[in-house]
């Protein structure tokens, strides 16, 4: 076995833990991901989940992985390839040896690597190292499942000493990292606090782990990651579909409405109902309902009722609320709609992200149906993103589509807990008894083109709104084409005027570059890192990264025009640069687009835009 003989001091490492799905490497990914954010490292993770419910024990189809980066500052993506890798058994190791950097750290546990378990994930000798041709990486090859029960001999079964090893990898890797074991006891208190026999198992091995690896040197090297000071307050390791339930939140107390969500589990978006179901405490009503449609319509009440109403769904999903995202653009009432994207067509790969729904936000209803379009950028910017889609739903009376995706969804960062008073008020547009004379249901605000919100109730302001077209003055129901025509254009006006209310997209980067890196949504920070890495290469480039879609900023166009190349990069086949198209004439941009269901290469992204560059 060799000897430790010093520390690195590295400004990021990434590490992946990998196993069976039953494995529970999702948990201890999420153990050290908490416990780097306490520590004051920056950190993005990547939990990436077979598409199975639970394949055959050991096959290579059954492999849940959990990826983060850890580092200083500047941290953006999970990252390519790993400086450490867990390897619970034979097919975590063949499904990541591609993912492994040259003299990374492989953990492995001996005891599940017999030769039935070498059979399993399809290896045909019996030095599996060998066969992926890994020679430059150092194997910590301990018996992982032998020392869980020699740990908790006469404390537990052996069940629940297979169940800890997970546990005792934990513990390794806190040694590796020279990390403190105290903040994770105490997450572990938290999470078994009504099991206490687990809980007591659960930190006898972890101390076993840890003692593990310090008694026998288990590697040439240990990792040390030196923190930056941050802003003052209180952090913590928040994943994006969570984030999105807490802006939901903070933007009903700041509106003072009531929060209801009408929802349907689906992957990777059911979350988020989980999550605000939690928060009864904070007046939180949450309904799940039989369908998608239902879950939508329950919502559509909710706001008609006077509440800040949101439903939340995948792209399948989005297809089936379509007709009803139809009803609230026609009535023209308040609604989130979150739509964490997955790979598709039809239940495709529900546990891969894509950016495929775009097109779908933007269009995908019957007749001229105009809605607001956001998309998130980060795992902590939904709470920003659904903060926002909250405020514009509510003073604008119009459905807010927001896009996120399984990555940004479930992948997580160091969070700081925001101060809400640094937040702007929310102001619905609310009827008041000075307009009472005369007033209709689609009356409207000449500056906003907003109609007044009146909720059910309010003294001298009994209407009635719904699906029919309804007449512009009158606000009864009409036929007039004429009068059609005015509506649909009342309505499309509506939504163009939110670009008043939305901030000026940004560039950042080379102000005297002649090429403009394009992205918009969950893409952000592999964007950015790519961006960032040609520029240290000495090459000039811009960057522009896209949250508001519908309507664009206003000076969309001004930027795109400014550059003679502008490369749109996405997770679909170049649906928003086909949008960008369709707004801007002439605009022709090149384009890179990947459809894996994974999310970016770096070192591929640099490349392909490197190459337009030198064009």
């Amino acid at each position: 076995m060799l000897e430790k003989t010093n520390i690195k001091e590295r400004n990021s490492v990434v590490i992946r833990f990998s196993g069976d799905s039953g494995d529970g490497m999702q948990l201890v990914g999420t153990l050290f991901s908490n416990l780097s954010a306490e520590l004051g490292n920056e950190i993005i993770t990547f939990p990436d989940f077979p598409a199975e419910i639970r394949a055959p024990h050991g096959t290579l189809s059954g492999v849940s992985g959990f990826q983060m980066q850890l580092g200083a500052k500047n941290v953006f993506t999970p990252g390519d390839k790993a400086d450490v890798l867990i390897a619970m058994n034979p097919a975590a190791l063949k499904v990541n040896a591609q993912f492994l950097k040259r003299d990374s750290v492989v953990i492995i546990d001996t005891d599940s690597f017999h030769k039935a378990d070498l059979e399993k994930a399809l290896f045909s000798t019996d030095n599996p190292f060998e066969e992926l041709e890994l020679n430059s990486v150092q194997v910590v090859a301990a018996s992982i499942t032998q020392m869980c029960k020699d740990a908790l001999e006469g404390i537990a079964d052996n069940k629940q000493a297979l169940r800890s090893r997970n546990i005792f990898a934990l513990g390794l890797v806190c040694w590796l990292f020279n990390s403190p074991l105290e903040i994770v006891e105490k997450l572990l208190s938290k999470k078994f606090k009504k099991k206490p026999d687990v809980l007591k198992a659960n930190l006898l091995v972890l101390q076993a782990g840890f003692n593990y690896g310090h008694n026998i040197h288990a590697t040439v090297s240990t990792y040390r990651i030196e923190t930056t000071s941050h802003k003052k307050g209180f952090y913590t390791d928040v994943n994006g579909n969570k984030a999105t339930a807490y802006g939901l939140i903070a933007a009903a107390e700041k509106a003072g409405l009531p929060l209801f969500l009408g929802s349907y589990p689906i992957t990777p978006a059911t979350d988020i109902m989980q999550e605000l179901a939690a928060r009864k405490e904070l007046g939180v009503k949450v309904m799940q309902t039989e369908d998608e449609i239902a879950g939508i319509c329950t919502a559509i009440g909710a706001s008609f009722a006077g509440n800040l109403a949101a439903t939340n769904t995948s792209g399948p999903g989005l297809a089936l609320k379509s007709e009803a995202i139809g009803l609230a653009v026609m009535a023209e009432i308040p609604l989130v709609v979150i739509d964490v994207q997955r790979a598709g067509p039809s239940t495709g790969m529900p546990t891969k992200s894509e950016q495929t729904d775009l097109l779908q936000a933007l269009y995908g209803r019957n007749g001229e149906s105009p809605a607001v379009v956001i998309a998130a950028l980060s795992p902590t910017d939904c709470f920003d993103s659904a903060f926002w889609a909250s405020k514009i739903a509510l003073e604008h009376l119009t459905p807010v589509i927001l896009l996120t995706d399984g990555y940004i969804a479930n992948g997580s960062s160091a969070w700081l807990i925001p101060d809400l008073n640094e937040y702007p008020e929310i102001k619905p547009p609310y009827v008041n008894q000075e307009i009472k004379e005369g007033w209709t249901p689609y009356l409207r605000n000449q500056e906003t083109n907003v109609r007044y919100w009146a909720i059910p109730g309010t003294e001298n302001f009994m209407h009635r709104i719904g699906g029919l077209e309804k007449d512009y003055n009158q606000s009864v129901i009409s036929t007039d084409p004429d009068n059609h025509q005015n509506m649909v254009h009342a309505r499309q006006a509506k939504i163009d005027k939110i670009a008043d209310y939305i901030p000026l997209q940004e560039v950042s980067g080379d102000t005297d570059a002649q090429t403009l890196v394009v992205g918009w949504g969950g893409t952000y920070g592999h964007l950015s890192e790519a961006v960032e890495a040609i520029r240290k290469e000495g090459k000039k480039v811009a960057f522009t990264h896209f949250r508001y879609i519908n309507p664009l900023p206003k000076n969309t166009e001004e930027i795109l025009r400014k550059y003679e190349k502008v490369i749109v990069i996405e997770q679909n086949m170049g649906q928003f640069a086909g949008y960008l198209r369709s707004k801007i004439g002439g605009f022709n941009p090149y384009q890179f687009n990947r459809i894996k269901g994974q999310p970016f290469i770096v070192a591929r992204l640099v490349e392909e835009i490197v190459k337009i560059i030198e064009k």
